[in-house]
């Protein structure tokens, strides 16, 4: 079953506070689509732990958020993309207050926790499930406007664009996307005059991520097929402290755990080896310097974790300021109260991605995009603990104002094409796909994990090479089903990150090569063109 969508003023792909944050801002004046994989809860936002960076305290300056963000960058931030949204993030936090987000208050102030590679406190926080409450407050705004639509179960396949015109086009400019209904089994071309790519990042590339099940990198793979270009992807951040647990995956302890006085120890000896890789920051390093150190001791002695311990903070503390993590514990038999817990590192963000201006907009005309789908400038070689959401806010209300500033300069949409399902036919082989997304993820983890070298890339590449063989093979005889979507953009990010990791010939921030350990004295980003 084929069928056009009817027709929206803008499609927005994505549920999260990204597309959300879009959609609301649109919804004021235009009628706005949103299209989620699975459902409206299931992305990545409400995973999120620790909280939202902003300077709201008299002690504290833009200037040192800014220096923080480009200290934790390693340098390839771009200054103004920094100022540009540090700047905006009081106005963000007072519009999610405004929404109803019940951020922690001190009396009458809102309480600001510290985090990894921050100089000040300044993370505005809802306990420790502040990504929940934002995407509970802002679906409950969307949901309540007569202007905006949300589809969940629509797996985006591609982006629309002149090719897919009834009289092909060569212009690149978007119209919307093709999407399988994952209820229906049909595919359906959603149409409209702008697009908003707000799909998250691709860390279930990698064995172990605490990214959601859905992060597989589609608006980053669909909008490379279309023609954007894409910036820094060799720079996937690893967290440092995911709960280590076989029966529970991808659980992770927030870094306010460490942010709040919590203390990296060998599991065996009880030694506090933070003091032997960055002896004046200690646990409050920036993240890949505090996972490169987990990861060595892991290696150098043949651990299979190591530990955090924030035991010896006042339980009544302890509890308060960690419920969700401190009652998930405790159901696997951990007191984080009076024992400590065992953690890894695991991919935790997706720093590089299609890149934008500070008006979102990408390549395409037709098309902008937000969030960890994006390379915006402001992360550049590491992400800032809490940066992530506040870049949602800012990039989110960034594309919504362009859109709306320049909507009498967008052209209506052409006669567009159905989707075509003359030539395949129902897969009979769906083990493939299910030995392919294994094969990528244990490829990616060892050979393009926190330690690379170019003998492990080439690896990684040469694998790459030959499943791509294969995967659009079966992709051209077979209909789409949602697992087969999300590895032909699997396939397509870690290609990606491959290429990107072996055109960087230094060690910086995120990407760490035995191979190249020096720091260049010139910050560069890796930008590829399709």
């Amino acid at each position: 079953m084929n069928n056009l969508g009817p027709p929206y003023d803008v499609l927005v792909i994505g549920s999260g506070a990204a597309g959300l944050t879009a959609a609301l801002s649109l919804a004021t004046k235009l009628k706005v689509l949103v299209l989620a994989k699975g459902s409206l809860n299931s992305g990545s936002t409400a995973w999120a732990q620790g909280g939202i960076a902003a300077v709201l305290d008299t002690g504290d300056t833009f200037e040192n958020h800014v220096r923080d963000t480009m200290v934790a960058g390693a340098g390839l931030n771009d200054l103004e993309t920094v100022e540009f949204v540090i700047e905006r993030a009081p106005a963000a936090i007072d519009r999610l207050a405004d929404l109803g987000v019940p951020f922690n208050r001190e009396s009458d102030q809102l309480h600001l926790t510290r985090e990894g590679g921050h100089s000040h406190r300044r993370i505005v926080h809802v306990d420790d499930a502040t990504g929940w409450a934002v995407q509970a407050a802002l679906l409950k705004a969307a949901e309540e406007s007569p202007n905006i639509t949300l589809l969940p179960h629509m797996s985006c396949i591609d982006l629309i664009t002149g090719r897919n015109e009834a009289r092909y086009s060569g212009s690149g400019r978007v119209w919307g996307a093709y999407a399988l209904n994952e209820e229906t089994g049909g595919v359906e071309a959603h149409v409209a005059r702008a697009t908003v790519l707000a799909t998250g990042g691709a860390g279930r590339v990698y064995q172990f991520s605490t990214a959601p099940r859905g992060a597989t990198g589609d608006g980053i793979a669909m909008a490379w097929r279309a023609g954007a270009r894409v910036s820094n992807m060799e720079m996937m951040q690893f967290h440092p402290t995911c709960l280590y647990n076989l029966d529970v995956k991808n659980f992770l302890i927030t870094e306010a755990v460490r942010g709040e006085g919590g203390h990296l120890l060998h599991p065996e000896t009880g030694h506090r080896f933070m003091a032997d890789y960055d002896p004046e920051r200690m646990e409050l390093a920036p993240r890949d310097v505090v996972a490169r150190a987990i990861d060595d001791q892991i290696k150098r002695y043949g651990l299979d974790y190591v530990h955090l311990d924030i035991s010896h903070m006042p339980a009544e503390f302890v509890r308060g300021h960690f419920p969700t993590i401190h009652e998930k514990l405790l159901g696997l038999g951990i007191d984080m109260t009076t024992q400590p817990i065992p953690v890894v590192p695991a991919q935790h963000y997706t720093c590089g991605g299609v890149a934008i201006g500070l008006d979102a907009r990408t390549d395409l005309p037709g098309l902008w995009a937000a969030g960890e789908c994006t390379e915006s400038g402001l992360h550049g070689a590491n992400r800032l603990a809490s940066n992530s959401l506040l870049e949602c806010f800012v990039f989110g209300e960034a594309a919504a104002q362009d859109i709306l500033g320049r909507w009498d300069e967008l052209l209506p949409v052409p006669a567009i094409r159905e989707w075509d399902e003359s030539r395949v036919t129902d897969s009979d082989e769906e083990v493939v796909i299910k030995q392919n997304w294994t094969e990528i993820r244990r490829f990616m983890w060892n050979y393009v994990g926190i330690v690379r070298t170019t003998k492990r890339l080439e690896r990684a590449a040469n694998r790459i090479r030959l499943l791509g063989n294969e995967i659009e093979d079966y992709y051209g005889q077979f209909r789409v089903t949602t697992d087969l979507i999300e590895l032909r953009n699997l396939h397509q990010c870690a290609e990606l990150i491959v290429r990107s990791a072996l055109e960087r010939h230094e060690s910086r921030g995120l990407h760490y090569t035995l191979d190249y350990p020096a720091t260049e004295a010139e910050a560069r980003d890796t930008v590829l063109i399709p």
